[in-house]
């Protein structure tokens, strides 16, 4: 993956827990990327676009056979994460060693296209996009591996015809459920509300910041957006104009958000755009209530239990019903903190993902095999 060592970006936080996992189960793994511990890549800085990236976390590794062919060397099966420079010529390396090549597909067009300005505006753009990442390199892998049922209907739709393997990327043993409020206590002041993820526009935390503005509850609410991106200053001024109480805006480091998320009351995750959001899984691990954006191209919604944990995108106005509503019924929050706790604990931990990732990468190998 062109990314290796940033945190800060959740696809190397996805990689980097995956490899953990596969360790600990007793198989071999070599991260190739930048910022990888053995095999680091260079950067490959292009004109204009590295600057956007760098927006959202992320650089472009620098394509080298020698780096390929030495990391590579006795390797069952390599998995590339990315469609661009650095993973076709990854493919292209692997390929003419004989080795099994499965790919995951974890950039969303739409991602793209929402941080490209005007690009956005464009009719067509993301179909043109999901054309072109095919073109580039999935139509030469037979295996590859989505987080959901949603964008593997996306894909299908977009004409991609290899086995897609739905496979969460799960969250770390290190989220585990905070303590829940007995029942007959109010609600706490302040009632401290927490959402993650890159602050783009695709996001769209400024409308979970007029929410909150727009709730009866306002005065006792203490917002926490945990992210870092293009639109940090624009947020921290229109919550600094609009909100009762300072918000906490900015980046924080991915060991300190389990700790984090426990000291919060409820998780809301407006973004319109989403693979899968693991920020949502490791919230509902964390024992924590989630208010999720219903929108068509972010497959987060169905994480949601019940209605409760829903609201139309983009409508300030219905998430800011949604969080008075809890904040008015604090034992059906501590309930349900509970529920959701149990239930991503059954279906979303790394420990199964990671055995259905093994599962489709041994059936690549023996695809190969068969050639």
């Amino acid at each position: 993956m062109d990314t290796i060592g940033n945190k800060g970006n959740g696809t190397s936080n996805s990689a980097l827990q995956y490899a953990r996992e596969l360790e600990r189960q007793g198989h071999h793994v070599r991260l190739v990327g930048i910022g990888a511990p053995e095999y680091p890549a260079r950067v490959n800085k292009v004109p204009l676009v590295s600057w956007v990236a760098s927006k959202q976390q992320m650089q472009f590794a620098e394509p080298s056979e020698t780096l390929f062919r030495t990391a590579f060397a006795g390797a069952d099966v390599v998995h590339i994460y990315l469609p661009f420079k650095f993973g076709r010529c990854a493919y292209k390396v692997a390929r003419s060693m004989g080795i099994a090549v499965t790919a995951g597909f974890h950039l969303q067009p739409e991602n793209v296209t929402y941080s490209a300005g005007p690009l956005k505006y464009l009719p067509g753009v993301s179909s043109l996009l999901y054309s072109l990442f095919r073109f580039w390199l999935y139509r030469r892998i037979e295996h590859i591996h989505v987080p959901t049922e949603m964008i593997a209907g996306q894909l299908r739709t977009h004409g991609y015809k290899a086995k897609l393997h739905v496979i969460s990327n799960g969250y770390r043993a290190v989220f585990t459920p905070k303590r829940q409020r007995s029942a007959g206590q109010p609600a706490p002041v302040p009632f401290r509300i927490v959402a993650s993820g890159r602050l783009t526009h695709e996001k769209d935390h400024i409308t979970l910041i007029k929410a909150v503005a727009r709730c009866r509850h306002a005065k006792d609410i203490e917002l926490i957006i945990c992210g870092t991106g293009p639109l940090l200053r624009y947020l921290r001024f229109r919550a600094g104009r609009l909100l009762s109480r300072p918000a906490s805006i900015g980046f924080h480091r991915n060991e300190d958000m389990p700790a984090l998320l426990r000291s919060c009351d409820l998780f809301v995750h407006p973004s319109i755009v989403d693979i899968e959001s693991l920020s949502v899984i490791e919230g509902m691990a964390s024992g924590l209530v989630p208010v999720i954006a219903s929108a068509e191209l972010s497959a987060a919604g169905q994480f949601a239990l019940l209605d409760d944990s829903l609201f139309p995108a983009r409508d300030a106005a219905a998430l800011a019903r949604r969080i008075d509503w809890w904040i008015d019924h604090p034992d059906e929050l501590s309930a349900w903190g509970a529920r959701y706790a149990e239930h991503t604990k059954e279906h979303y931990s790394v420990e199964t993902s990671v055995a259905k990732f093994v599962a489709m990468e041994r059936e690549a190998i023996a695809d190969n095999g068969r050639r």
